[in-house]
């Protein structure tokens, strides 16, 4: 696998797929399914809780002061806006276990594959929540990461803002600092994915699976970059279409629901391929660094995981 460069990877990923057809349908209509749906609904659900509480606010911009209503509309308001919150809040917490319970279910099932063990959409699910907690950790590390990236980053545009703002320079510099960002923040992702797989087919989750994600992709981080961007963009164009034939355009009916059928089959093989693909990078990373992918060993680690034989964190 070390010899696999971007179009290899995608043609192992077809093949692994359609090798499988049924336990990944199964997989994909079980755990992505919902994830797109939750993914693709949570714009048009917002939107309409936002409009009623701006339409509430211009009732109360228009209520002289005193006036009986004024305090029925602001309870109104604030509990439109503590349902705003609330649906935030589910929809992140869906978006995270759909999120882990796809990429337990994928990244073990295509393992299998590699060791040869037959595995049937039961046996995955009776593994799925026996990893989920190891991946959560790792979530949770890398989302320290992010903030502390992010972090720095907020504090040098405050700086930007406090010297050269203003002036010649401060265009370019801005410039640079998004580039430097945007970069910083495609290297974090790319690792945050691998440390993902870590975390299943290893005995390492958390910070460890962080740091060895990193020491792994070292060597193939162009290739990585590359296939993380194609996959961002695609997601991005199949948002782009949902928004604007489903949440804003005025079309009939049937005519929205046809353009949220295509977004919602897009976003599943998107995510689909995303998640096998992230697996195979893991071998192909595992094999540049010459590290011994031992198919006994594998198969057993694979195994413990099935009978609870290891600590789950």
């Amino acid at each position: 696998m070390q010899s696999l460069g971007i179009f290899g990877i995608y043609k192992e990923a077809y093949k692994i797929i359609f090798s499988c057809r049924k336990i990944f349908s199964q997989i994909a209509l079980a755990l992505i399914l919902p994830l797109c749906i939750i993914y693709l609904s949570h714009h048009k659900i917002g939107n309409v809780i936002f409009e009623r509480i701006s339409f509430t606010h211009l009732k109360i911009s228009q209520t002289p002061d005193g006036s009986p209503d004024l305090k029925r509309l602001y309870q109104q308001v604030s509990s439109e806006w503590a349902l705003y919150f609330l649906f935030q809040a589910a929809y992140y917490i869906f978006v995270l276990i759909f999120s882990l319970l796809s990429t337990s279910a994928v990244v073990y099932n295509v393992a299998c594959m590699y060791t040869n063990r037959d595995m049937t959409f039961k046996k995955v699910m009776h593994v799925v929540p026996k990893v989920w907690k190891r991946l959560m950790v790792t979530l949770l590390c890398t989302f320290v990461a992010f903030f502390a990236y992010f972090l720095l980053f907020g504090l040098v545009i405050y700086a930007w803002i406090l010297t050269i703002w203003r002036t010649k320079a401060s265009l370019p510099v801005l410039v640079i600092v998004l580039i430097l960002y945007a970069t910083g923040s495609l290297y974090l992702t790319i690792v945050w994915q691998l440390a993902s797989v870590v975390s299943v087919l290893e005995k390492t989750y958390g910070f460890k699976a962080v740091m060895k994600s990193k020491d792994l992709v070292k060597g193939n981080m162009w290739v990585a970059s590359f296939i993380v961007l194609l996959f961002t963009i695609f997601i991005i164009g199949v948002r782009i279409l949902f928004d604007a034939y489903v949440v804003y355009l005025h079309v009939g009916w049937l005519v929205r629901l046809g353009f949220a059928l295509l977004s919602v089959l897009l976003l599943l093989i998107i995510f689909l391929f995303g998640l096998v693909i992230q697996t195979i990078i893991y071998f192909v990373c595992k094999s540049y660094h010459h590290e011994n992918i031992e198919k006994t060993i594998l198969s057993e680690h694979l195994e413990e995981i099935y009978l609870g034989e290891y600590k789950s964190i």
